[in-house]
């Protein structure tokens, strides 16, 4: 049985330390998703109204930023192309950002965001 960052996944770097070919498996990766992260998690607990905003958002922006996903709400990491090696990888944080999201959203404004596809575009919509 093999381990899951066996030497065939890692390089050696100038300062001969090990780094890690796998985004995914790094956990200082934006792709890094601890296997106890699940979409169903609630990140914070007071959900968004139509009165809360900033609040919300500054729980919300920690909560991300500790679970090194900040970039995929604020720009810094865009939507890779279809062809690109890091797709899968982003495709599957950006659901799993979107859901982390929506599940801190009253029923009114999940409403009327169901059909954003990137947490980009939710957070600017949610900001707006």
């Amino acid at each position: 049985m093999s381990e899951s960052n066996s030497d065939s996944d890692r390089d050696v770097n100038p300062t001969g330390s090990k780094t890690i070919k796998d985004p995914s498996q790094d956990p200082r990766s934006p792709f890094f998703l601890h296997p106890s992260e699940n979409p169903g998690a609630v990140l914070v607990s007071t959900p968004l109204t139509d009165h809360n905003y900033h609040n919300w958002s500054r729980a919300m922006k920690r909560a991300l930023s500790s679970k090194n996903k900040i970039r995929f709400i604020n720009g810094t990491l865009p939507k890779p192309s279809y062809l690109d090696s890091t797709y899968d990888l982003w495709d599957r944080c950006n659901n799993m950002v979107l859901s982390w999201i929506t599940r801190t959203l009253s029923p009114y404004i999940f409403q009327s965001t169901i059909c954003i596809e990137s947490a980009f575009e939710l957070w600017k919509d949610l900001e707006d």
